[in-house]
Order: structure tokens, then C-alpha cells, then sequence
């Protein structure tokens, strides 16, 4: 990959205007699917006040970077787009996931290889992910990618918005809002959102163990929340690198990010078990709070919502990033086609059929993600039993087990889209 150079093209004099505020993973992977799907005569830009200048050739991975989970559907999405070769040397595949419930019987292993698949997920850090990105964009003719620039405020205009920037003022047909959870420019549109506070914080850290299976990440169930383990690839300093996202009442999370590396293996040992052994090494700690945000409105003529700026989760299922690539990839496919029926590219119509087209996938992750640590969580005995059952049963039934996987990996939801689009257009 090049090194990234210079702050911005000249966006085409003609045809509509594009503006992605906030150059993130969700923001750079969305401009880079509108200009694989829209014609030359659209224009893209995207600003971003903090992004990186520079973007480097190599992955040299560091044993406390940060990391997400990449799902079946959004490894799909990257490969489309010609970023996979780019992503393989910083990526570390999920094989199998091995679910279990602290002091319980219920228990399953869901298998990649059972859907015909090489895996059902990948784990990649932060750092690379987002270089590849920005990388992507910043060589595609198609994209204006501006450093330390951001929407200072905004207006309606008689189709998009006129949008004030540090040194000027620029109009957009469609403004796609990306900028986080705490996204300003929501605020700027009067767009409240709602949330609900989970009680619980997320410790965060990686681990190194003496030996481990490759390509296993767990998900244990504890009465004080789930605890996730998923597989990164070698650093120079550990071979066994693991991600650890813990989620605790928040006076446990902050003793535990004060602790000793030892007082944290002693307590990490005690809810996850002996299965992988005694952490040999124990990583930076940091925790952050947890809570359901989801924006009011994720549509207006002129205007979507995207990414943790429209809907934030609890990371229990890791499905937060990869819900906002399938709406990225939806939102793109619905623009494309305003090419053939002639609207707008900010046409209200056009972006409440893409927000339509959505509703169902984002309604059932949302519930997964908010669902799971309460049902978990839960102390009733017949709750309990049931949930032991249930968990048991997808070892018993492998059709069941195998949809699970689906509607884990977002496969199902691309299954679905595809099926509606097909039907719409007969």
C-alpha cells in the first residue's frame, strides 16, 4: 500500500454531492462502498477533524492494541471491495466458538467448518483495519478525504444541506452522519437518541497464555456479566495473544484495572476457568461504561445516520461494527439504484426504503445484544435450567446450530436483503 499524502482532491464540478462526516472505520468503509456502487457523475468526500495523515505499508502488531471482530457478512463486504489481501496479514480467524455458563452444565461449540465455511469470523486490530482503510480511500480518485476538517454547523438547502466548515461553507446532496456515539452533528440536526445504561463496564485487555488451540474464541456467561476471549495473531513479544472483553459492575471493573497482574490472573481464573491455563502475561487495562444508545432518527430528506452516531450495543456478541457494515452496504446498494428510477440521491423516499429495508436485522441484533447478558445473568432456576437446555440442545440439533451460526455471522440478514431487493425489482 502507498503512504497517504496530500489533504484532499477537487470534487467534480457537476452531478450530487456526497458528504461522510467522520473518517472512522464505519465512515472510510462507507465511502469506499458508495464509490464502488455509484456512478463517476457523484461525488464523495469525507472529513474527518482527527483522522491519521499517513498510513503505513506494514503490519507490525503491538501486544496491547485494541481489536474487533469481523463477522462472515462484513469479510464478504471487504472481499467485494478488494481489501482482503490488504486485511490477511493482520487477521486471526474464528474456527469455533465455544459457549459455556459459569457453574452450569449448558454448554456448545459452533463450528465454521459445519456452514462450508474456512471460518465464521476474524479478529483484526484496530490500528490495521483502519490503515487498510484509509489507505483504500486516499488512492481511490473518487473520494475526497480532508484532514482536520468537520462540520461547524449546518442548514437545510432546497435539496441536501449547506454545511459550514472551518474555512467554508459546502453543499451536500446526502450528509451521512458517522462521527460516534456522541456525535455532534446529530446535535446539530436536533436528533436526540435513546439510551439506557447497562449498570456494568466493559475491562478490556489482552492476554497471553502457554498454549492454546488456534482459532477458538469463548464466550463465558458469569453472574456479573459475560466475558469474552477471542484469538489475535502473534506480536513480536507473545505467540498466544488473546482479547479479553470483560463485562462487570463497575467498582470490580475499576479494582481490576488497579490490580496486580497476578491479583487479575487469580480473579480472571476464577470466572473463566482453568481451561486455557494461568495468563502469562496480562496486558494495559482500561474499562469504559456500557449502555444501549440508539438515535431517534436515523433518516431525514437529506441526511442518514450511521454507525455508533445511530445505534450503539453491548459488545457481548461483538455485533456492533458489523451491523453498521451491513447498513453501510444496504445504504449503498439503495443509492445505487436512484441511478436507474431517477430520484435524488437525499430523496426522503429513497433513504425511508433504506431504512425500511433494515429494520428487522437491526431490531434482532439490537434484541441479541441487550437480550443475552440479562438472560444470562438471570438467577431464576427455572430460567437457568431452561437456558442450560437450550445451549445443550444446539449440540443436539445441528440445524438449529447451524442457523445460530448464521444469525451470528450476519449471513442471514445478506440473505434476506437480497431476497427483498430481488422481490422489489419484479
Amino acid at each position: 500500500m502507498d503512504a497517504v499524502t496530500g489533504v484532499g482532491k477537487q470534487t467534480p464540478s457537476k452531478g450530487e454531492h456526497i458528504v461522510v462526516s467522520g473518517g472512522g472505520m464505519v465512515g472510510l468503509s462507507t465511502a469506499l462502498l458508495l464509490s464502488d456502487g455509484l456512478p463517476d457523475s457523484c461525488s464523495i468526500s469525507v472529513l474527518d477533524s482527527s483522522i491519521g495523515k499517513s498510513a503505513s505499508g506494514s503490519y507490525s502488531p503491538s501486544f496491547d492494541a485494541r481489536s474487533t471482530a469481523l463477522s462472515y457478512s462484513s469479510a464478504l463486504v471487504f472481499q467485494r471491495l478488494g481489501l482482503w489481501e490488504d486485511l490477511e496479514p493482520g487477521l486471526s480467524a474464528i474456527e469455533r466458538i465455544h459457549v459455556s455458563t459459569r457453574q452450569r452444565f449448558g454448554s456448545s461449540e459452533l463450528s465454521a467448518k459445519e456452514q462450508g465455511w474456512k471460518a465464521s469470523g476474524w479478529v483484526v486490530e484496530n490500528h490495521w483495519l483502519g490503515q487498510v482503510l484509509l489507505s483504500a480511500v486516499a488512492k481511490n480518485d473518487r473520494i475526497d478525504l480532508r484532514f482536520e476538517q468537520r462540520v461547524t454547523g449546518l442548514r437545510p438547502a432546497a435539496s441536501g444541506f449547506s454545511l459550514q466548515l472551518v474555512d467554508r461553507e459546502e453543499h451536500a446532496d446526502l450528509l451521512i452522519v458517522a462521527d460516534g456515539a456522541n456525535s455532534q452533528l446529530r446535535g446539530f440536526l436536533g436528533i436526540g437518541d435513546k439510551r439506557r445504561d447497562y449498570q456494568q463496564h466493559a475491562l478490556v485487555a489482552n492476554l497471553a497464555f502457554a498454549g492454546q488451540a488456534q482459532g477458538i474464541a469463548y464466550e463465558r456467561f458469569t453472574n456479573s456479566g459475560p466475558l469474552a476471549l477471542l484469538p489475535l495473531p502473534p506480536s513480536l513479544e507473545e505467540k498466544n495473544r488473546l482479547a479479553l472483553v470483560w463485562s462487570l459492575p463497575p467498582s470490580e471493573a475499576a479494582e481490576l484495572v488497579e490490580a496486580s497482574d497476578d491479583e487479575f490472573a487469580s480473579a480472571f481464573i476464577a470466572a473463566f476457568g482453568q481451561r486455557l491455563g494461568r495468563p502469562t502475561r496480562v496486558g494495559h487495562r482500561t474499562s469504559y461504561p456500557l449502555a444501549l444508545v440508539e438515535t431517534r432518527e436515523q433518516v431525514r430528506s437529506g441526511c442518514v445516520i450511521l454507525g455508533n452516531a445511530a445505534h450503539s450495543l453491548h459488545p457481548v456478541a461483538g455485533q456492533g461494527f458489523n451491523l453498521s457494515i451491513r447498513d453501510a452496504d444496504a445504504l449503498a446498494r439503495h443509492l445505487a439504484d436512484t441511478d436507474s428510477d431517477g430520484a435524488s440521491i437525499g430523496s426522503l423516499a429513497v433513504l425511508i426504503r433504506y431504512s425500511h429495508s433494515r429494520g428487522d436485522d437491526q431490531a434482532q441484533t439490537i434484541a441479541a445484544s441487550d437480550g443475552l447478558p440479562k438472560l444470562f445473568m438471570n438467577s431464576d432456576p427455572l430460567v437457568s435450567l431452561g437456558r442450560d437446555l437450550a445451549l445443550a440442545g444446539l449440540d443436539l440439533f445441528p440445524a438449529a446450530r447451524r442457523q445460530f451460526v448464521r444469525e451470528a455471522a450476519g449471513t442471514a440478514s445478506l440473505e434476506a436483503t437480497a431476497m427483498s431487493k430481488d422481490a422489489s425489482h419484479r
